[in-house]
């Protein structure tokens, strides 16, 4: 009877888990300055990534009219 009485009173509180970043202030801290890191870090790789992948190639086959040359040629 005295097992089942203790068991109901211990229902309510919640063990200490060492995982949880809430209890520890200096585990928090350094799991959100690591996420903002990588965060960051994958972002900015992903934006250089996709100016690489879209750069400008150039054309060499363009032509251009003569009346819009620097010096400009006309008839």
């Amino acid at each position: 009877m005295q097992h089942n009485q203790e068991h109901l009173i211990n229902q309510g509180e919640d063990l200490p888990n060492p995982a949880d970043i809430e209890l520890s202030k200096p585990s928090k801290s350094r799991f959100l300055f690591l996420l903002f890191f990588f965060g960051y870090f994958i972002f900015a790789w992903a934006g250089c990534y996709n100016l690489y992948e879209h750069k400008y190639q150039k054309n060499d086959n363009i032509t251009v009219p003569d009346n819009t040359l620097y010096e400009p040629k006309y008839k």
